[in-house]
């Protein structure tokens, strides 16, 4: 059942961002009079759809994509001639047409986000205070760097007083690079250099933690906490005389009890309670002790204005398309793995515990893949958007068109490579899903 629901959220959302995509494509078309053989939400033959005027609305065999196809589109097709075929058109206007698909991608992550904000603006409670360091893991980069808990991190390469999402950003993109980083430690200020490793999921990791109040999520039934009373919303405060700023500073102290009882101390509505609590050893995640309880940081609710809203999605879309080319330098340097890379059975997953956990998460994960489409064609590479528009580029730098020899060598090199990059992404789909 789970995952047949997976499948057709998995469906929504592709679908919602293939229409939006080639729609794009399609009004750009249309507005310079581009004749238009076909609208097809996915690739190979026809199963179903319908005609308006001279386009073919229609639906195809495999739904992962879809494409507009115009007149004399390829470099030789019969109707290249035809004065409403697209390689009649002046190359600014197949430059607008090809670059529309993309920008409506964009469009739709920003719109999303902003109405997101309108309605719910989750911001974490210390987002816009100093970058406090709460926990370093031992032997992490961070460690081996000299820094401590209780530090505050005031540069991390060019960006001076950065928030912690802006370290979180530098982190996860540095995997094999070193970061240079300024802080502060009881009134001095020092430097250092930090090279994040790369963490299990395959992204960066210096082995920090902000420091922040710990709340209690959820409680797990059936475990020690339940019977002690705790609920979602409590603030941990300390265990067994350790104050708690970071969620792994409670593990490792949990950890290191050895299922031996702890005192904690929470905060309910600001009155302190003390309770002891007895961990109990579970085989999840390679066997670790647990009390029960999900944890999470501090998060304040509020709803944004429209310009507002719109300013800070402007901003976290910005910030998201720069992490993804960074990421993807970091992949071609080979510093990055390729294991945080979600293909169709990763981005299903998502999408149905989405769908399950509210709308509004579901809205969030549309903007995010809607984003990450719209990069991923703008990239240089022949057959995607990008390697189109790299190739106008280049005739509109020599002033002629390049060969139709060259053209067809590239565009059978692109179909090859998104061949492999198909097939390779759904290796990696499927390694997640059976590791070893």
């Amino acid at each position: 059942m789970v995952f047949l629901q997976n499948a057709w959220w998995l469906l929504v959302l592709i679908g919602v961002m293939i229409l939006i995509h080639e729609l794009g494509h399609y009004w750009a078309a249309r507005f310079f009079d581009v004749k238009v053989d076909a609208f097809s939400f996915g690739f190979g033959p026809r199963l179903f759809g319908f005609r308006r005027g001279e386009t073919d609305f229609r639906f195809s065999l495999f739904l992962l994509g879809g494409y507009v196809k115009m007149a004399g589109e390829q470099a030789g097709d019969e109707t290249a001639s035809d004065p409403r075929s697209f390689q009649a058109k002046p190359r600014w206007q197949r430059l607008i047409v090809l670059f529309a698909g993309p920008a409506m991608n964009v469009v739709l992550a920003v719109a999303l986000l902003t109405g997101l904000f309108m309605v719910r603006f989750p911001k974490f409670a210390y987002a816009d205070g100093a970058a406090t360091i709460g926990y370093v893991r031992a032997d992490s980069p961070a460690a081996k760097a000299g820094l401590r808990a209780g530090d505050t991190i005031v540069q991390i390469d060019g960006v001076r007083d950065p928030k912690w999402v802006d370290i979180l950003m530098k982190e996860a993109a540095g995997a094999g690079r070193a970061l240079n980083i300024g802080y502060v430690r009881n009134g001095q200020r020092l430097q250092t250099s930090v090279t994040p490793i790369l963490d299990p999921k395959g992204i960066g990791s210096a082995g920090w933690e902000e420091d922040t109040d710990v709340l209690v999520y959820a409680v797990r039934s059936g475990m020690d906490a339940e019977r002690a009373g705790l609920q979602r919303g409590d603030e941990i405060v300390s265990v067994d005389g350790k104050p708690i700023r970071s969620i792994a500073v409670l593990h490792n102290v949990i950890r290191e009890s050895e299922g031996k009882p702890v005192e904690l101390v929470y905060r309910r509505n600001g009155q302190q309670q003390s309770v002891s609590v007895t961990p109990k050893f579970s085989d999840v995640d390679g066997g670790r002790w647990l009390i029960g309880v999900d944890l999470e940081r501090r998060v304040v609710m509020t709803k944004l204005g429209f310009a507002a809203a719109l300013r800070e999605s402007v901003d976290q879309n910005i910030k998201g398309a720069l992490l993804i080319y960074q990421y993807l330098e970091g992949l071609i340097e080979r510093r990055m793995s390729p294991k945080s890379i979600e293909g169709p059975i990763g981005i299903a997953r998502l999408s149905g515990a989405a769908a399950r956990e509210g709308p509004l998460a579901f809205i969030g994960l549309m903007a995010m893949i809607s984003l990450n489409l719209a990069v991923f064609n703008l990239l240089p590479i022949p057959i995607l958007d990008g390697g189109g528009i790299l190739m106008l580029l280049i005739e509109m730098i020599m002033r002629r068109d390049l060969s139709l020899q060259v053209k067809e060598a590239v565009f059978k090199v692109g179909m090859v490579f998104l061949m492999v990059v198909v097939v390779f992404v759904f290796y990696n789909d499927i390694s997640k899903l059976f590791p070893g």
